[in-house]
């Protein structure tokens, strides 16, 4: 090994945790000498667990639960809070921008390194749709999904409050665009939350709210096959949910949702959950890429033709060995976990002279939830529906979360929302916390002072 082998991981999600996650422990005594340096740049000081983003959404799991630190489980490493905007790979340099640069005004700074790990995950993909930056919400982070409780309990309190019928409708509809598990499953956990708040209005029931999922394919949840996408469709719309199949959203400008096949919807909830596509980084270096924007990478995850660079998860296209010649894995969460962990035994490997392991894994199956008791699975072949693909929902993804703190801490809130009722409180106000303050500084008040969108 080298004197001191600098280590860069870019990105703090499931690759770049769990990577550095497992050289923490291969490479501990180099670690404890010092002849080995890990950093990790991430924009957020913690990983999100997104598989719970709608329970999070629907008040089952508290959102700190969602996320975990990176300075608690990567002790050992060096947690740089930014973001990476080029790397320059023949010179070993990443640049990036941190808090302190901004305020310091001094412009970005570099960073040198010996070895790359490349995980910045991916962003979502958006149309130039108009109105779709205005008055659209992601569903990809845990601020988007804390977001939306607030918004659709606030739109809630507007349609109990006011008399014009436009406003109440409009407050009432609730579209979401995209068919796979972030929009599904949304909408599925709101819509549960959402009926079960109805109850403490005296002016509002369940029927009176429309909610509406719009895919542009023939199909939802591709990822369970075809006949649990058919039970999908049809237990939604048995919850009066409208589920518009081979349908665009072509405009959302003034409030008003305009699809392809001619239906307009006025609404102040549009959630855009359709698809993404690779981190914008990895254009901004010198790595090979593929037609998709993804880095080529050979089975060992190491990037085609380049050494000393690794990639897994979103940013990577990593050949399936376990499938016919030409075919790549999935960019989802089940092989990232897995992948990292071989990345991470190959980077060891490679710094102590050591062969590579090749990276294997059969597909093996989804699960998804579609509100609480509620869900559809594919597992090995095995087809399951409502309770049971609910119940194996929430034991795969209990398994997966990170750290035994996690995992204890997300089993005693399920204990609890089982033994107690639901919270439908909306904290809109946290979105601007000081505005109460101003307002009694001598400000205007603002024109939203609840944060509704």
């Amino acid at each position: 090994m080298k004197e001191r082998a600098r280590i860069l991981i870019v990105g703090g999600g499931y690759v770049g945790m769990y990577t550095a996650l497992r050289l923490q422990r291969q490479l501990k005594p180099e670690l404890k000498w010092g002849e080995v340096e890990i950093t990790v740049v991430s924009p957020d000081p913690y990983m999100t667990y997104q598989p719970f983003l709608p329970e999070a959404a629907a008040g089952s799991i508290s959102p700190r639960h969602v996320v975990v630190p990176l300075r608690r489980v990567l002790d050992r490493c060096r947690i740089v809070i930014g973001e990476v905007r080029s790397i320059d790979h023949a010179k070993r340099t990443a640049t990036l921008t941190t808090l302190a640069t901004e305020e310091e005004g001094a412009g970005a700074e570099q960073i040198t390194y010996d070895e790359l790990v490349l995980a910045p995950g991916s962003v979502s993909r958006t149309l130039p749709i108009p109105g779709l930056a205005d008055f659209a919400i992601g569903f990809k982070t845990v601020e988007e999904a804390i977001g939306l409780r607030n918004h659709v309990i606030e739109q809630m309190d507007i349609a109990s409050s006011t008399r014009d019928p436009a406003i109440r409708d409009a407050a009432l509809t609730f579209v979401f665009v995209g068919g796979g598990y972030a929009g599904v499953e949304a909408l599925g956990e709101l819509e549960d939350m959402a009926r079960y708040t109805a109850r403490y209005y005296a002016n509002l029931k369940p029927e009176d709210m429309k909610w509406i999922l719009v895919e542009a394919s023939d199909r939802i949840l591709p990822e369970v096959g075809e006949e649990m996408g058919r039970y999908t469709v049809s237990q939604l719309r048995r919850r009066n949910i409208e589920v518009r199949l081979e349908t665009r959203l072509d405009s959302c400008a003034d409030r008003v949702a305009v699809l392809s096949d001619g239906a307009r919807f006025p609404t102040r909830t549009v959630v855009w959950t359709a698809g993404v596509k690779p981190h914008p980084v990895l254009a901004a270096t010198d790595l090979p890429l593929n037609e998709r924007g993804r880095l080529k990478c050979t089975p060992q995850l190491a990037v085609d033709g380049v050494t000393h660079a690794w990639a897994a998860g979103d940013a990577a296209a990593v050949p399936d060995v376990t499938a016919e010649p030409g075919k790549e894995t999935a960019p989802n969460a089940q092989h990232a976990v897995r992948q990292a962990k071989v990345l991470g035994d190959n980077l060891a490997h490679t710094l102590r002279g050591e062969p590579l392991e090749t990276y294997s894994h059969k597909y093996v199956g989804s699960v998804a939830s579609l509100g609480l008791h509620k869900g559809v699975a594919h597992v090995y072949g095995r087809k399951l529906r409502g309770y049971p693909a609910w119940f194996m929902h929430r034991v795969y993804h209990l398994s997966r979360v990170p750290t035994f703190n996690r995992k204890a801490r997300v089993l005693a809130e399920w204990t609890l929302a089982g033994l107690f009722k639901r919270e439908i409180v909306s904290l809109g106000s946290l979105e601007h916390p000081r505005a109460e303050f101003e307002l009694a500084a001598g400000g205007k008040p603002p024109n939203d002072p609840k944060g509704s969108s």
